[in-house]
């Protein structure tokens, strides 16, 4: 029992002499630990407005940002680990991260494209923040760049987070890269009805409205669409400032249709509903109506009376 005591005592004094013995290494690599992520925020920030300032891109700016400052703490853990006198743990954090690389490549293949995407998207991609976009079904703003994905605000509120893998292979439509879009309407006149001159009471309105655009690149026009039923069709094209796509694609377009139709009332022109022609054939004098509810039967009777 006694020896027991005495070795047991011994492994503690040995332990305790050698925590003591260590205990300034494990102050520094704790002191370089907390001055290291210190700095790192400083610096992080520092190089973010700095980009902000030079390249005037706040998605590339914050992704390159967050992809320095992430190395940077990897790098202050590795020193820290030295410094605390953990170097074999570092060269074997080294070692298994290199030898776990293939491993972990097929096991998150997807992470690591995303990744490397996201690099990709921060110094080539199609769009900025607070550009309107769609990638597949997906319509809304940019609001982010991140390492793994790239947020999507859409219009009916949902935040959308599409792999960045997905956004450098999938086609991207940017409704607002150069700030123009075209919006376009059908409205129907009637047949006997002039469509010169409806289409010059039309491109009055596209003329006169303060919020369209039109130069040699954006030309607004109204040609004539369709012979459909009881209406000519005349097809609307106007250019609008897209800057704020909820507005030119709902309110603008509203202002013009609603315009348009109050000048061609107006004017005379009329707007016909669709009209259904019905044909018998056969010879017969009229129309055949059956019918069976009584209640019916007996009203159409007594208005006969």
């Amino acid at each position: 029992m006694n020896t027991f005591t005495n070795e047991f005592t011994n492994a503690i004094n040995h332990y305790w002499n050698s925590f003591i013995l260590s205990l300034p290494k494990l102050i520094t690599a704790v002191a370089i630990i907390v001055i290291g992520i210190l700095m790192s925020n400083l610096i992080s920030g520092l190089i973010q407005k700095r980009l902000l300032k030079t390249s005037k891109d706040p998605l590339t700016a914050k992704f390159l940002t967050k992809a320095l400052k992430m190395i940077f703490i990897i790098f202050i853990i590795m020193m820290a680990l030295y410094a605390g006198g953990f170097g074999g743990i570092a060269a074997g954090i080294l070692a298994a991260a290199g030898a776990g690389a293939v491993v972990l490549g097929f096991a998150f293949k997807d992470i690591g494209e995303n990744f490397i995407a996201g690099f990709i998207l921060a110094f080539n991609r199609p769009f900025n923040v607070d550009d309107t976009i769609k990638i597949n079904d997906i319509f809304g703003k940019v609001k982010a760049l991140e390492l793994r994905y790239t947020k999507i605000k859409t219009f009916d509120g949902k935040d959308v987070y599409i792999p960045n893998a997905d956004v450098l292979t999938l086609p991207v439509y940017n409704y607002t890269e150069d700030g123009f879009y075209r919006l376009e309407f059908v409205v129907g006149i009637a047949y006997e009805d002039d469509i010169d001159g409806a289409k010059r009471e039309i491109m009055e309105v596209l003329n006169n409205h303060p919020d369209l655009i039109s130069d040699s690149e954006h030309e607004n026009f109204v040609i004539e669409d369709q012979l459909a039923t009881s209406t000519v069709n005349l097809k609307v094209l106007f250019w609008a400032d897209t800057k704020d796509f909820r507005k030119a694609a709902m309110v603008t377009k509203g202002l013009v249709i609603n315009q348009v139709k109050k000048d061609l009332t107006e004017k005379g022109y009329g707007l016909p509903a669709d009209i259904q022609e019905l044909k018998i054939y056969g010879g017969q004098a009229g129309i055949p109506i059956i019918l069976k509810d009584e209640a019916t039967i007996g009203r159409v009777n007594k208005s006969k009376n």
